[in-house]
């Protein structure tokens, strides 16, 4: 994803920066998605691999990315609290 595009990007809810998940982070968000243990911000479970995810600043939300479109809707971001994945909030911590 360019970077010039990452930097414009915000959570549509906090208005939080958003960064691109590594490689470790992906890998484990999907198949934490195979599990289907991952759900949305309106309780859906989430059962589509996304080939990148954009991590909130504070770790506890992500954006998919499907087809290389951001989905940055509100209801659809991904609880990344509800996995049992604390990278994602240490990384975005560590990256502050």
């Amino acid at each position: 994803m360019d970077q010039r595009l990452l930097d414009i990007l915000c959570c549509p809810e906090t208005r939080q920066p958003l960064r691109l998940a590594d490689a470790g982070e992906l890998e484990r968000a999907n198949k934490a998605i195979g599990r289907r243990e991952v759900v949305d911000a309106s309780g859906k479970i989430s059962v589509e691999p996304i080939e990148a995810l954009l991590v909130r600043q504070d770790g506890k939300k992500g954006y998919a990315v499907r087809k290389g479109i951001p989905d940055l809707l509100k209801e659809d971001g991904l609880l990344l609290d509800s996995l049992s994945i604390a990278a994602f909030a240490a990384s975005s911590r560590a990256e502050s």
